[in-house]
C-alpha cells in the first residue's frame, strides 16, 4: 500500500538521477497522480514514485537574517559555501560572523555558541532548506483606566507611549532590552492582529 499524500506535503522523488524535493501543488481525483513544484519547474509524479521529504531544519531568525545579508552581498551559488564556511569555522577559534560588503563584520550577538552547538544542523539547513522559529510577538500595554496606553517604537528608534490601539510589536528580548519592567506589560499579539 503506497502513503496517501495531499496538496502542500513535502515529497521527493527521483529524477534524471537526482534527489528532487518539491511541493504537492495539486492532486487528481482518484490521488494517485500528484502536480509536484520544485525549483526547476513542475512535474507530474505517481504516489508509487513518491516518499516523504526529510522535515525542515527549524532555525532561529536570527540566522534566516544571517543568511539573507549573505545572499544579499554574494551570487546565490556562493552565498550557500559562504555560510558553510561560516558554520564550519565557528568554534574553531572563531565567532560566527558576516562579512559586510565593505569588509567589516557583523557579529551575531549570542550566535556563536548556537551554531557551535548546532553545526550539523545548520549546515542540513543550508543545504535543504529550512523553517524559521518566529518569536511571538507583544504590545506593552501601560495599564490605565481610562483609555489604552502603548509602547511605541518610530522610525529613528525614538520610544514614546501613544493612546491609541496601535501599539508596537516587539520580541520578549526587544522589550527586556528596552528595560526589563516593561515584561509585566506585555501583551500577547495574534498572528492575524487581536490579542490571544
Amino acid at each position: 500500500m503506497t502513503q496517501k499524500f495531499k496538496v502542500g506535503d513535502r515529497v521527493q522523488f527521483i529524477y534524471n538521477n537526482e534527489n528532487e524535493i518539491g511541493i504537492i501543488k495539486s492532486t487528481t481525483i482518484n490521488g494517485e497522480r500528484h502536480c509536484i513544484k520544485t525549483e526547476n519547474g513542475e512535474c507530474m509524479k505517481s504516489s508509487i514514485d513518491l516518499a516523504p521529504a526529510p522535515a525542515l531544519v527549524v532555525v532561529p531568525q536570527w540566522f534566516d537574517d544571517a543568511y539573507k545579508e549573505v545572499i544579499e552581498y554574494n551570487w546565490n551559488e556562493y552565498a550557500q559555501k559562504v555560510l558553510l564556511h561560516f558554520i564550519a569555522r565557528t568554534g574553531f577559534g572563531n565567532q560566527f560572523s558576516i562579512v559586510e560588503n565593505d569588509g567589516t563584520q557583523q557579529y551575531c550577538e549570542g550566535a556563536t555558541d548556537y551554531v557551535r552547538d548546532n553545526r550539523f544542523d545548520l549546515i542540513r539547513a543550508v543545504l535543504d532548506g529550512y523553517t524559521v522559529d518566529k518569536e511571538p510577538l507583544y504590545m506593552v500595554e501601560l495599564p490605565n483606566l481610562a483609555y489604552q496606553t502603548y509602547l511605541v517604537k518610530n522610525d529613528d528608534g525614538i520610544l514614546a507611549w501613544q493612546n491609541t490601539g496601535a501599539g508596537t510589536k516587539f520580541t520578549e528580548s526587544e522589550i527586556k532590552a528596552i528595560d526589563e519592567r516593561y515584561w509585566q506589560f506585555a501583551v500577547p499579539v495574534k498572528e492575524v492582529g487581536g490579542y490571544e
